[in-house]
């Protein structure tokens, strides 16, 4: 396990230097402050929705600790609304993690009023480390993984090509994925104290390195930790019962929510794009996907 340690800090290290990016979206979660430890000279920005969610905290905790500057936007409910149409427009999608993608927008268009022209992100590290919860009750870890390592995509690529800013994502490193591929599950996710928890291996190469509860926390998705759960909530309070019941479009849809999004989605985007040749359709909404994909963008 040292030898991993010390192997797993070096490819880190110099996908660090490799992939040197003028700011980071930072939410004081494990990923982005191990990359923050290595380049602290790094502007980061944070944000938050009407000032909730723990990232707040811990981003705060990890720049004063790393001594980063360290930048704040907090979303307002009509920001966070209005910035809908635009990201649906971009990703062309109405997937419910839109919240997610609202913070990594909104985080962005933050760097580009800043003049930042590269940013860097913690995309892959839960992918490849066993960071989701869900990664727990997965039988085969290390097939899974392997999987969906083949076809990583990010909703940072096209946003941060919207506002012309180069992305930099250094778990995406190729030496760093070949080394997490060869990383057992077993040292992903493992039992520390009374909890268990992923990506067990970073935290155990940084642990001498960081502060304990920057090193141990929670991991919080993305729209948690910045509270823009607190988005679905609205949302959905704006499609009444007997408009949902009623759906006269040809999607199943998981919520009002979702609903939403779709009816966003017609008005900018337009039409769902039909399976093709080689390509298999989603059973809710008939759009094409690869035979080998998880999930319908």
């Amino acid at each position: 396990m040292e030898d991993i340690i010390l192997e797993l800090k070096k490819r880190l290290k110099a996908s660090v230097r490799k992939n040197r990016a003028e700011g980071m979206l930072f939410s004081g979660g494990l990923d982005t402050t191990i990359l923050a430890s290595i380049n602290p000279k790094i502007r980061a920005i944070s944000v938050n929705f009407n000032s909730r969610g723990e990232d707040i905290i811990y981003s705060a905790t990890a720049a004063r600790y790393l001594n980063m500057e360290r930048h704040e936007k907090s979303v307002t409910t009509d920001e966070a609304i209005n910035a809908i149409p635009e990201v649906i427009g971009i990703l062309k999608t109405f997937d419910p993690a839109i919240p997610n993608d609202i913070v990594v927008y909104l985080g962005l268009k933050k760097a580009k009023e800043l003049g930042i022209k590269s940013i860097s992100t913690g995309d892959a590290s839960d992918e490849l480390f066993g960071g989701y919860s869900y990664m727990q009750v997965i039988r085969d870890l290390d097939a899974y993984i392997r999987r969906i390592a083949q076809n990583m995509n990010f909703s940072s690529g096209p946003l941060a090509k919207h506002f012309c800013i180069k992305l930099r994502q250094p778990f995406m490193d190729k030496k760093v994925i070949e080394l997490a591929l060869s990383i057992a599950p077993e040292l992903k996710i493992k039992s520390e104290g009374d909890r268990v928890h992923g990506k067990w291996i970073l935290r155990k190469a940084y642990e001498e390195s960081l502060p304990e509860e920057l090193v141990w926390q929670s991991k919080r998705p993305l729209e948690c930790g910045s509270g823009m759960t607190e988005l679905r909530k609205i949302i959905s309070s704006t499609i009444s019962d007997k408009e949902f019941a009623n759906n006269p479009y040809p999607v199943k849809f998981i919520n009002k929510e979702h609903f939403f999004y779709y009816k966003v989605y017609r008005d900018v985007v337009g039409d769902i794009p039909a399976a093709e040749t080689g390509q298999k359709a989603c059973p809710d909404c008939s759009a094409g996907m690869h035979t080998t994909s998880f999930h319908c963008r």
